[in-house]
């Protein structure tokens, strides 16, 4: 889409940091929008080196000339008379931070996010993550105008898209960065000409309601007791990262990709069974999950027949 005069008259101001954030910020800048600035985070250490590496963000706006503030504090009155200078009239929020009412507010025509679900379902921080692990069999993205809440403000447009048994948070992810791209394109062209009705956000009776907390290291601990699905999807759920894990004669084993089997287990939950060639697989309460790509703690990740070639069982 090619924005119309409306659209393109409008400064905005985007904020954003990583990859996910780009695809975005792109597709406004080829529908011909007006960046007056760009918000993203600070330069942080990273790698062995520990040398500063900007955010995704950061570098493709660089290389448009764009100005960039990078805050360390959203409230401090330095930035906050930078933003104003930047003279806004729409804010757009992609993967950044929760914004304080005088950030979201500052802009005569708000602030608008891409939240990665169907809203009201999966508010929080990892949407992605929890749909998969979830198993749900479709998905979305959603742009709605921020307010006080986190996540619950009134909808403007959504989009769907289905989930796969075999999709992972990762694929997931790239395909929602693209249908989300287009849709926030859509977003700011018809709230330009006045053509979009918000929506507020209302559950459909007799639904209930899921949420998408951050992800900690005790969720990706697998626990064998449970039903191999649920385990798959766990799996499913946190690759390429962060990572579901399991231990391996007392390290650490990350799993990447897996299949299921449906069959009774004649050994407890937890417990694994291996050829040494060609496939290791963990009894759960009602099948197995065969790893087929892992990490083992201090080696690199590789394919399971890589990995058993090398590997000595106790």
């Amino acid at each position: 889409m090619i924005f119309n005069e409306q659209a393109r008259n409008l400064r905005i101001v985007f904020m954003g940091t990583p990859e996910f954030a780009v695809a975005s910020l792109d597709a406004l800048a080829r529908a011909g929008a007006t960046i007056a600035g760009v918000i993203t985070a600070p330069d942080k250490p990273a790698g062995r080196g520990m040398e500063l590496q900007q955010s995704a963000v950061k570098k493709y706006a660089l290389d448009k000339g764009w100005k960039i503030l990078q805050p360390e504090k959203l409230k401090h009155p330095d930035f906050l008379q930078e933003l104003g200078e930047l003279k806004a009239d729409l804010q757009i929020c992609v993967a950044f931070r929760m914004l304080p009412e005088i950030v979201w507010n500052m802009p005569p025509m708000g602030t608008i996010n891409l939240h990665g679900s169907l809203l009201p379902q999966y508010r929080g921080a990892a949407p992605i993550n929890w749909a998969v692990i979830n198993g749900e069999k479709e998905t979305g993205v959603t742009t709605f105008k921020l307010q006080h809440e986190i996540d619950t403000g009134n909808i403007l447009l959504q989009a769907r898209f289905p989930v796969s048994e075999t999709d992972t948070a990762g694929t997931v992810h790239d395909t929602m960065k693209a249908i989300g791209a287009d849709l926030l394109v859509e977003t700011v062209q018809r709230l330009a000409d006045g053509s979009i009705t918000e929506i507020p956000q209302q559950l459909p009776e007799g639904s209930a309601i899921h949420h998408a907390p951050k992800i900690f290291t005790e969720t990706c601990l697998i626990d064998f007791n449970r039903p191999v699905t649920a385990i798959y999807n766990l799996v499913r759920g946190l690759s390429p990262y962060p990572g579901a894990f399991t231990y391996l004669n007392g390290k650490k084993l990350k799993v990447f990709t897996a299949i299921k089997h449906m069959e009774d287990p004649d050994i407890r939950p937890g417990s694994y069974h291996t050829d040494g060639k060609t496939f290791l697989r963990f009894a759960c309460t009602d099948g197995y999950l065969e790893i087929k790509e892992l990490q083992l703690e201090g080696k690199k990740r590789m394919q399971i027949a890589d990995f058993l070639r090398g590997y000595q069982f106790v």
